[in-house]
């Protein structure tokens, strides 16, 4: 059946598979770095209890690497890397313990209170799980809209942008009206990729986001991520575990193990000849 479907439905399941093939060429371009991650440092602590000893976890250790303007680059490794936690300091989920986080120029990491609510929507974050990050009490207009309403939007303003997001992101804008338990999981993740578009980001973390997902949507997504990209001049940083869809769309791979990045380079040098 793999080496010979006869269906057309299983042909398009199979062929939605991310080969592993040696990923195509792609041109780069060198310009002046979008992300600067300088020997970024995150441990965490448990304080320990009755016969249980404190505990230290160094989630990242002296992690440093730069993400250009219009690239997308993979971060990959098993689970418990420290590419997640990467992820969530880039967006400042997590406080980095030292190191520096330069956004053009600007030092995310040292930032707090109003400069850090003025700078972070600069950047935004697609989560891994479609149906845990979405609120099921509130319609998915809303849920887009709320970030840009807390940046001063007026509600009406910021609910058509919704509409317009939807659709643009292939739901349509009528889903503005809708809950999220009447969506499918691929159809929750545009949503989510909707929401993190709603506040005009330079810069999009993509945290596992299709790992969740069936082959046939995975394939969806990428591609529509790939548009979003090309289209809205965005930068990418895409991480996930699987190396097969890390060489369908990213421009260069970091590969992470034990808090540490351990290789990094273009995609096609990568996986012909790793170090």
């Amino acid at each position: 059946m793999l080496e010979n479907p006869q269906d057309a439905y299983t042909q398009a399941l199979i062929a939605a598979i991310p080969s592993n093939a040696v990923p195509p060429h792609r041109e780069t371009s060198q310009v002046a770095p979008l992300l600067e991650i300088k020997q970024l440092n995150k441990v965490f602590r448990s304080r320990g209890g009755w016969l249980k000893p404190a505990r230290e976890v160094h989630a990242l250790n002296d992690v440093s690497l730069t993400l250009a303007r219009g690239e997308t680059v993979g971060i990959v490794g098993e689970s418990g890397s420290g590419k997640s936690t990467l992820g969530r300091c880039v967006v400042r989920l997590e406080h980095p313990d030292s190191g520096e986080l330069l956004l053009d120029g600007v030092n995310l990491s040292q930032l707090k209170g109003d400069a850090l609510r003025r700078e972070r929507h600069r950047v935004q974050m697609i989560f891994q799980d479609p149906y845990a990050s979405l609120n099921p009490r509130t319609k998915v207009g809303m849920a887009i809209a709320q970030g840009p309403i807390a940046n001063g939007t007026p509600k009406a303003a910021a609910l058509k942008q919704a509409g317009e997001l939807l659709d643009m992101v292939g739901l349509g804008a009528s889903a503005v009206e809708r809950f999220p338990h009447e969506f499918s999981g691929g159809q929750r993740q545009r949503i989510g990729i909707a929401r993190a578009l709603a506040l005009n980001p330079e810069l999009i973390v993509a945290d596992e986001a299709v790992s969740a997902l069936d082959v046939s949507i995975q394939a969806q997504v990428l591609e529509l991520l790939e548009e979003l990209k090309q289209r809205l001049s965005l930068s990418l940083l895409f991480i996930t575990h699987d190396l097969r869809v890390a060489a369908h769309i990213c421009d260069r791979i970091v590969v992470m193990q034990h808090g540490r990045i351990v290789e990094q380079g273009s995609a096609e040098q990568i996986f012909p000849r790793p170090a």
